[in-house]
């Protein structure tokens, strides 16, 4: 029998700490200077468990633009689905692509109403390179009913701060290699109260996902 995680925000924010992704184009790792030692959250929150939020955090209130040019609002769009949002950019090495592939394989054993059901949202962190139509060739290979935003990046950090992801502009290390820092949760929101109950960290494998995707559409919480 698996038990249900439930954190307060304060211990989500200590999650978010050690979910941070410093990502260049040779490699990714954690940002330099996060030295929690993961076994803190490790002892009380298995890593490829979803975290169920004890208080739900509302949709944001964010308007950016589509992989088509579109103006797209996030909350009227997605308002009474499944929603899984995710803050990442398209030359991630690692994360960005692991992640949104586990999610890939797992909605495509969806049926076609449940996928009517579902969205899924990926928001740059790198807007200077992730204009509209390479975020969605980037994304149509992961799978065309994902929806991929762009905009200014203080609205995107602002959306992200107020779900807890932490995102940072991206900069050029001495080495030449653009940097993008940012958090790796997936959060999850349900179409009963269009609010966030779930966060998924790094570690959650395509099984996890597999297996509550189809309840989070029916608006039922991990158990």
């Amino acid at each position: 029998m698996r038990l249900r995680t439930t954190v307060t925000a304060a211990a989500l924010a200590a999650v978010t700490a050690l979910t941070l992704a410093a990502c260049g184009s040779e490699g990714g790792g954690a940002e330099e200077g996060s030295d929690s030692p993961a076994a803190d959250v490790e002892s009380t929150h298995a890593a490829d468990e979803g975290t169920v939020l004890d208080q739900p955090f509302p949709k944001p209130d964010l308007v950016l633009t589509d992989t088509n040019g579109e103006e797209y609002d996030f909350a009227a769009e997605t308002a009474g689905r499944a929603t899984l949002l995710y803050f990442g950019y398209t030359h991630c090495p690692d994360i960005c692509p692991l992640t949104m592939s586990n999610i890939a394989a797992a909605t495509a054993r969806l049926t076609p109403e449940q996928r009517e059901g579902l969205r899924v949202v990926f928001v740059t962190t790198d807007p200077e390179r992730d204009t509209p139509e390479s975020l969605g060739a980037w994304l149509n290979a992961q799978d065309p009913e994902f929806v991929g935003l762009t905009g200014e990046f203080e609205t995107i950090q602002q959306a992200a701060r107020s779900l807890g992801v932490h995102i940072e502009p991206s900069y050029e290390d001495e080495n030449g290699e653009i940097v993008s820092t940012h958090g790796t949760q997936v959060v999850a929101f349900m179409p009963d109260d269009d609010r966030a109950h779930v966060v998924y960290t790094e570690g959650v494998t395509v099984d996890t996902f597999r297996r509550d995707i189809p309840g989070l559409i029916e608006g039922e919480l991990p158990s």
